[in-house]
């Protein structure tokens, strides 16, 4: 049951909901459409809103397909060859030499370094949005230092526990195992005031979400909830 949070809690992840929220509107900034966080949204064409659902359809679709991926590799050589406990990620790349040669290591040891350097913009960055705007502090990658220092410093801060972790030789897939399974707990009352908002009409207009996408909402945020009750219970 924990397994199956934290695997939920990686696919509907709270940094997903403030990353590509917060990214929208530095968008709208970067085109002078609005000039900082906080001010009324201009109102979106049917044409906008349609490439803002492809552009989220195309991206979910390859991050399944990747997933996908990663649990058929992982299953096929790692967990066939009964090795169950990975520590840090170098341990993997190690484990799969044997198994299919120093090319996949080379392969998965690119692919650390690359999901490692995504994630200062989009983990620190998500964490850094969420503070500032928890807060009530200056937010935007567009602003210097001096106007938006709480956003700046927790995306510092989050760059030097990611460092921390390494020298103090925690094990990292434990780490992001129970944080997998925090995500899912927290991501199940985000999915409710997202669908919330999603269909209130004195927040997005008539922009509310199509009855598919309803559906589809309290689908997830009713396979989680049951998870993280069987999981806690």
């Amino acid at each position: 049951l924990m397994v199956i949070v934290g695997f939920l809690g990686t696919t509907v992840s709270p940094y997903l909901f403030f990353w590509q929220t917060s990214e929208e509107v530095e968008e709208k900034i970067n085109k002078g459409l609005i000039s900082d966080f906080g001010q009324r949204q201009p109102s979106l064409s049917g044409r906008e809103i349609r490439a803002l659902r492809k552009d989220t359809n195309i991206g979910m679709i390859f991050s399944n397909l990747i997933t996908f991926f990663i649990i058929a590799t992982t299953a096929a050589t790692l967990h066939k060859n009964r090795i169950y406990d990975i520590q840090p990620p170098q341990q993997a790349a190690l484990a799969l030499t044997p198994l299919a040669g120093q090319l996949a290591y080379i392969l998965f040891t690119i692919g650390i370094v690359g999901i490692g350097l995504q994630s200062i913009p989009v983990l620190a960055g998500s964490a850094a949005y969420a503070v500032a705007e928890t807060f009530g502090f200056g937010e935007g990658l567009f602003k210097n230092f001096n106007h938006a220092k709480l956003f700046y410093l927790t995306i510092s801060v989050s760059i030097v526990v990611g460092v921390l972790i390494n020298i103090f030789n925690i094990n990292t897939i434990q780490a992001l195992y129970y944080s997998a399974i925090l995500n899912g707990i927290i991501s199940v009352p985000l999915i409710f005031i997202i669908m919330k908002i999603a269909n209130d009409k004195q927040i997005v207009g008539e922009n509310t979400s199509p009855k598919g996408h309803k559906f589809f909402g309290w689908l997830a945020f009713s396979v989680m909830l049951i998870a993280v009750i069987l999981m806690l219970g």
